[in-house]
């Protein structure tokens, strides 16, 4: 249930993608190891590496080196990266069916064994708390309130501060508690600020403090311990270590709880299994059974009935018998060997009576001559087991040797039976049956390792999904910005396009007005000047164009003194300056110039102020009207 994870503390070389050793990755596990006491060593490369690249992909790093130096570069980048590895992925009643039996089965007879003595539990890895909170109320529905405050302490510890901080907090949101029981939610927590906490008086029981399982002393006397889907993070050197911890920590009758990855295929001599399918195993009890001594069972002398027959009789079983046997008498010489002996060990009639040391079989398949001489001296027999024989280039058989005094009913030593057994198909199912086992065992540390590679992708892949769902909550975040926005940009699209409305009447409205002042101008028979405070023309009729010989857009824009026309503008200055600076309402000038025909005429000047309700004046209004002959007076 829990998955944040306590390090190792030997470290494991890690290999890039070609296979060797990479020194980058290491160098980066021991800075990690003494400069924040992180220990990551003992996990595995495989899925260590790959959740370090997650996050080096995350602030663009690519290389571990480069990593280590933003590392130094970047404290903050530390806390990001141990989330990433601290897959602290858990719920409450992770894997239902587990705790079912925990609630029925596993509690009832550890309350039972442990009569009226206290209850001591420990959560191992505990991450954000609810694997901790979940013992809690199994253990308050089997004891009652009051029986759980009283008699029930829970130890939950973990490596990550930060994670330990949420599960001592104990308020989680609503989503959370999606999987509790139903009618859980009412009994055992209390809504705060929109969330749900843990009753407190219960989490009164309940002890969360920081514990590295490799490094640091296991908690003792232990009834119930609980270490889910933590030991599959790490090698198998320290799986063994971590197993040993659990097992010192343990009472004898108590009951260790794992993830349904972790199998402890390996770790038959300190836990056996309670329930293997949901994970459940009993510290293991080994009793020591002494192995029977080798007795020798004589038969009961049997009353001879006949003699001579029983005498061929015995001599014809013991030639047919299918072990190779032979006698060597009290002078050392061989003195009986039966069928299967003459076929094993090629030999025959003519060596009966022959010096037992002249014989080949005395040193081979074995050295049977110093065997011979003990048996002698000890009136012992003597076994030589797994006696391997190569009789030739092609054939190698596998022979029992045993050797055995003969002796009378005085024990009277008279010889030495030596027995040849062919063990070589005994031997061979042995091999194959060894060799049956290490590949099974190899097979099942496959398969558990696959397993927990297959949990541990499961776990990364609920992680990514978690991440996945609060981008999508971002991003629906910026959709409804991106919305709002819009309607904003569209009502402001609505406002300039009324003052585009209204500027294109306006403008309507102003080239009307132009044409209509345009019409006027051009109906007045008097050339109309208009000029600015700055002398600069503003208005040129056509009259004006027809009595100067200068075009509007010749004119307008100019400083009226430079027209180079015919116009005496020279003598327009002291008009202009009483109209524009004086304030003078009108004002009258005649002069005489040639038009634009060449031809001398004189010129009535009237110059009125441009002005709005008294102000000063913004330019001024010049009337030019060609007097007749004789107008002048």
């Amino acid at each position: 249930m829990a998955n944040s994870k306590p390090a190792g503390d030997e470290p494991t070389p890690a290999t890039d993608t070609g296979g060797g050793v990479d020194p980058a990755f290491e160098r980066l596990l021991e800075y990690l190891k003494e400069s924040r006491s992180f220990d990551f060593t003992g996990y595995k490369r495989t899925s260590l590496m790959r959740r370090v690249r997650h996050q080096m992909s995350q602030v663009g790093v690519a290389d571990f080196g480069d990593y280590h130096d933003y590392l130094q570069v970047h404290p903050g980048e530390f806390t990001q990266l141990f989330d990433t590895i601290l897959i602290n992925v858990t719920s409450f009643f992770r894997d239902e069916e587990a705790w079912s039996y925990l609630s029925s089965s596993v509690l009832p007879e550890l309350l039972k064994t442990a009569g009226t003595h206290p209850i001591r539990v420990w959560s191992a890895g505990c991450a954000s708390g609810e694997e901790a909170y979940t013992l809690a109320m199994c253990l308050a529905e089997a004891l009652g309130i009051d029986g759980f405050r009283e008699r029930v302490k829970i130890y939950a510890t973990d490596v990550d501060e930060d994670a330990l901080a949420v599960a001592r907090q104990a308020v989680y949101a609503e989503k959370d508690l999606r999987t509790l029981p139903e009618g859980y939610l009412e009994r055992y927590f209390e809504p705060v600020n929109g969330k749900f906490a843990f009753r407190k008086d219960l989490r009164r029981n309940i002890i969360f403090g920081r514990n590295d399982l490799v490094q640091d002393a296991p908690i003792s006397r232990i009834d119930l311990l609980v270490c889910r889907n933590t030991l599959m993070y790490f090698n198998a050197e320290t799986q063994g270590r971590i197993v040993a911890r659990l097992g010192f920590a343990l009472k004898p009758d108590g009951v260790l709880f794992l993830g349904k990855a972790e199998m402890l295929l390996n770790h038959a001599n300190v836990f056996a299994p309670v329930d293997l399918k949901r994970r459940f195993f009993r510290k293991a009890t080994h009793a020591r059974a002494e192995d029977p001594a080798a007795t020798m069972v004589r038969p009961a002398p049997q009353p001879r009935v006949g003699a001579d027959e029983d005498h061929a009789l015995h001599t014809q079983a013991l030639l047919a018998s299918p072990v190779a046997q032979m006698v060597v008498d009290m002078r050392d010489r061989l003195a009986f060997l039966n069928h299967r002996a003459e076929t094993l060990l090629a030999l025959g009639e003519r060596d009966l009576g022959r010096p037992f040391k002249d014989l080949e079989v005395s040193y081979r398949p074995a050295e049977l001559r110093s065997q011979l001489a003990a048996v002698r001296e000890d009136r012992a027999p003597v076994w030589l087991r797994g006696v391997v024989w190569h009789r030739s280039a092609k054939e190698r058989l596998v022979l029992d040797i045993q050797l055995v005094p003969l002796t009378d009913e005085r024990s009277r030593l008279l010889g030495v039976a030596i027995m040849f057994n062919d063990v070589s198909g005994i031997r061979r199912l042995q091999d194959e049956l060894e060799t049956s086992n290490r590949q099974l065992e190899t097979a099942y540390e496959e398969l558990q390792s696959t397993n927990e590679e297959l949990e541990t992708t499961n776990e990364e892949l609920q992680s990514t999904v978690e991440e996945l769902e609060t981008t999508n909550e971002e991003l629906q975040s910026t959709n409804e910005e991106l919305e709002t926005m819009n309607e904003e940009l569209q009502s402001m699209n609505d406002e300039l396009q009324a003052i585009n409305d209204e500027l294109r009447d306006r403008t309507t409205e102003i080239s009307s007005l132009n044409q209509f002042m345009e019409s006027i101008l051009g109906s007045l028979r008097a050339g109309v000047i208009v000029v600015d405070r700055d002398l600069l023309v503003q208005v040129w009729n056509r009259h004006a164009e027809d009595m100067w010989g200068l075009r509007e857009d010749e004119t307008v824009g100019r400083h009226f003194l430079n027209l180079d026309c015919g116009l005496p503008v020279e003598q327009f200055t002291p008009l202009l300056r009483e109209v524009l600076q004086e304030g003078r309402a009108d004002g009258e000038l005649l002069f005489t110039a040639i038009n634009r025909r060449g031809r001398s005429a004189t010129f009535h000047v009237v110059a009125s102020p441009l002005s709005a309700d008294g102000e000063q004046p913004t330019g001024a209004l010049l009337l030019l009207d060609q007097l007749e002959p004789g107008q002048s007076d």
